[in-house]
């Protein structure tokens, strides 16, 4: 297996030369799925990447149940984001990265912040606004590909609405409502459902972090469009 050093360097070359460096979150983030991937080398990394999707799907059902047990749908939120990191860790730092596996790992990626944002409806966030935040998932990710097809070798820079951010996000926002819910405060005057009031804000928050994670995003991907030759 590689050395962490060199498992980073090779994450950075499947990803467009981006420095994991760059942000302490995702640098953090694939040095713990690295740690882990260490002590579990003999898991196959579709085998991982199938367990993340079953527990982000999994996370709708005690959201749904509301109440306490929305600190369970918050920790396999942050369970789920750990395998999808973990699956990398094993492909890249164990040479079984192949583009097959790349490509089905973003496709998992998508459907898991889907499930991200059924979770936050269900938790009690307004639909409009899980639905703008499981856009918001999608779009960088979208755009990322786009320039892609349109020549731009670069993912362009780490923005403040990469994937450990949202995995962090829903995790904390759904978590925190159990937390809320579980100490009694289930209503207060002025607010109503106070553990709904916490995943709303929490959605609403990790929508205005996406909106300037894209923005960022867009305007990295837009020089480097400016700087490809004419078609």
């Amino acid at each position: 297996m590689l050395s962490r050093d060199e498992y980073l360097a090779e994450w950075s070359r499947w990803h467009g030369g981006t420095d994991p460096a760059s942000s302490r979150l995702v640098h953090g983030w694939l040095t713990l799925a690295y740690t882990l991937a260490r002590s579990v080398a003999w898991l196959p990394p579709l085998g991982a990447t199938a367990l993340g999707l079953l527990v982000a799907l999994a996370a709708v059902g005690p959201a749904l149940a509301g109440g306490a047990w929305l600190v369970a749908a918050g920790l396999l939120v942050g369970l789920s984001g750990l395998l999808d990191s973990l699956d990398g860790a094993l492909a890249l730092a164990g040479g079984r990265a192949s583009r097959r596996g790349y490509v089905l790992d973003s496709a998992v990626d998508r459907l898991t912040e889907a499930g991200y944002a059924v979770t936050l409806w269900v938790a009690g966030a307004p639909g409009w606004l899980a639905a703008l935040f499981g856009a918001l998932c999608w779009l960088p990710d979208y755009l990322r590909a786009r320039a892609g097809q349109a020549g731009v070798a670069e993912t362009g820079s780490i923005s403040v609405w990469e994937r450990p951010t949202r995995v962090v996000m829903t995790g904390f926002t759904v978590g925190g409502a159990g937390v809320v819910a579980a100490a009694g405060l289930t209503g207060v005057a002025g607010v109503g459902d106070v553990p709904a009031a916490v995943v709303t804000a929490g959605a609403a928050v990790g929508s205005l972090l996406g909106v300037v994670g894209t923005a960022q995003l867009g305007f990295s991907l837009r020089r480097a469009l400016e700087d490809q030759p004419p078609r």
